[in-house]
């Protein structure tokens, strides 16, 4: 079959309708051609039909003279965007709203886990504001630093509420626990406030709640960090344990690679733990035991001391805490670290949450965050060494005595009666000292913990007052511990604390009912 031949005024035509075209069009398949691509289409269509043909070889060399600016200039822009991409900094971490902290909110309100896209939308608006030019101010108060906690940043004089997300039960189904963040106006050392632990333990949700909803952002000094539910799990069955059974607060700092119970442990110390200079858990008395409101700490630390003379009126005892315990894990990370016991687990008592909200507020006064100054009555002895008086039969134990009564080597603590027999027990003192924990009234075994009972020092032993402080980086020091035995001092470097040690076949709390159960 003969080839046909094109025209010379179609190949013209053709010509003068490519060099009018727009740097880029899109094909029957919607793909974008550029220019030069549609021109050289074009003029090797025309040399194919005829490639000796003169009219197709003079066509293609003005086609060919044609001056490709489109893509040029296509090609700079695409350079200059990936040049710019490769020049852009970080993305900034998603800025916390300031909000009122007393204020009743419903649970759709409160803060889910952290979303990529409402970080990508924020850096995006960020990244679009103009940087505004900063104003030339006299010299004022130091301001506050923002707090970056929890994938977010808080910025001074700014009071929030953040989530923290320990575990996740089903596939995209978290558990956001509330941790709510004043960040003062001015600068000052980072205090964390901890509770329920052990969920059955009320009045420290209480006591961090009456404490952070009364703090001005505008006017603190530092910040405060307020978890009032950490163990979200038990609290929500009414029970100190963990659903797997397992004590979290025997479980710090804590395993990623561990039991449910040592995971929650590692994401709570790294995400919160870490970025405290100073840490306050709330506490209650374990298994129907109430506790006087006392200050557990290790008094060979002079940190935990030193935070041990800021809490006005408050029984002090001498505990360097149960392996596993959120207090023990941090004070050897290098933060010095008390524990506030107050009150019964399961039941609001008003006296012990009034005396806790008291002392913390006059210990945020002695750290200087807040200028507030409380009136406290008689100092409370510090206490060296306790004992515990056990029940030894079965049966319905009666009190004779009072938390904070004094007690002498021989008085009656209380009786034990066998509700079938009849028979009743006497339980006495064997030491002279207070009453700091006891068991509310209450049906117990041969050998339950009754009557725990303070025994003061001598009082060449009670070191002088100090000055209260909070380190400002705790981790990056080290600390000095002091031994009574040999009273030499011994530096040691503070490092993480290894993680608590697991046992992934063990079915029963990791604790016995007895004292170590009761401390923290």
């Amino acid at each position: 079959m003969p080839r046909r031949r094109l025209s010379l005024p179609v190949i013209i035509a053709l010509v003068c309708y490519a060099a009018y075209l727009p740097a880029e069009e899109s094909d029957e398949n919607g793909e974008p051609v550029e220019t030069t691509s549609v021109v050289n289409t074009q003029t090797d269509a025309a040399e194919q039909q005829d490639p000796e043909s003169p009219a197709a070889e003079s066509s293609a060399g003005e086609a060919t003279e044609q001056p490709p600016q489109e893509p040029q200039s296509n090609e700079r822009a695409a350079t200059g965007s990936n040049a710019d991409a490769s020049d852009q900094p970080e993305k900034p971490m998603p800025k916390a709203k300031s909000i009122e902290l007393d204020k009743p909110v419903s649970e759709k309100e409160l803060v889910a886990p952290p979303q990529a896209e409402a970080s990508e939308q924020q850096a995006a608006d960020a990244a679009a504001e103009p940087a505004a030019p900063a104003p030339q101010a006299e010299p004022e108060a130091p301001v506050g630093k923002p707090l970056q906690l929890l994938g977010s940043e808080v910025p001074p004089a700014t009071s929030t509420r953040l989530a923290w997300s320990p575990s996740q039960h089903f596939e995209g189904v978290y558990s956001a626990t509330p941790v709510l963040v004043v960040n003062g106006a001015e600068t000052g050392p980072t205090l964390c406030l901890t509770a329920a632990l052990h969920g059955d333990e009320l009045n420290g949700i209480e006591t961090v709640r009456r404490v952070m909803y009364n703090l001005n952002p505008q006017t603190l000094k530092g910040a405060v960090i307020g978890v009032p539910i950490v163990n979200l799990q038990g609290f929500h069955r009414g029970s100190r344990y963990l659903t797997d059974r397992r004590d979290l607060n025997r479980h710090f700092p804590g395993d990623k690679n561990g039991s449910s119970a040592s995971r929650i442990a590692r994401s709570f110390f790294d995400e919160v733990v870490a970025h405290c200079n100073a840490i306050v858990d709330l506490h209650t008395g374990s298994f129907y035991r109430t506790n006087l409101p006392q200050l557990r700490g290790d008094l060979k630390n002079p940190k935990v001391v030193k935070l041990t003379k800021g809490f006005g009126s408050t029984v002090v005892l001498h505990s360097d805490g149960a392996k596993g315990t959120l207090r023990r894990a941090a004070v050897e990370a290098g933060i010095p670290t008390v524990t506030l016991e107050a009150g019964a687990p399961m039941v609001l008592d008003e006296t012990s949450v009034s005396h806790s909200v008291k002392g913390i507020r006059t210990l945020l006064n002695q750290l200087g965050m807040v200028n507030k100054f409380r009136l406290w009555g008689d100092p409370e002895p510090v206490y060296y060494n306790s004992t515990w008086q056990r029940a030894t039969t079965g049966g319905i134990i009666f009190s004779k005595v009072q938390l904070g009564e004094f007690v002498s080597k021989g008085d009656l603590l209380g009786t034990v009666t066998n509700p079938i027999t009849n028979v009743r027990k006497e339980i006495r003192s064997q030491h002279n000292g207070r009453i700091l924990g006891m068991a509310m009234n209450q049906v117990v075994q041969p050998g339950f913990a009754a009557y725990h009972i303070g025994i003061q020092a001598p009082e060449e032993q009670i070191p002088a007052p100090e000055d209260v402080t909070a380190e400002e980086a705790p981790a990056a020091t080290e600390q000095s511990t002091q031994t009574e035995s040999a009273g030499q001092q011994e530096e040691t470097p503070v490092t993480s604390p290894e993680p608590a040690s697991d046992t992934p076949d063990e079915d029963a709390p990791t604790v016995d009912h007895d004292e170590q159960s009761e401390e923290d």
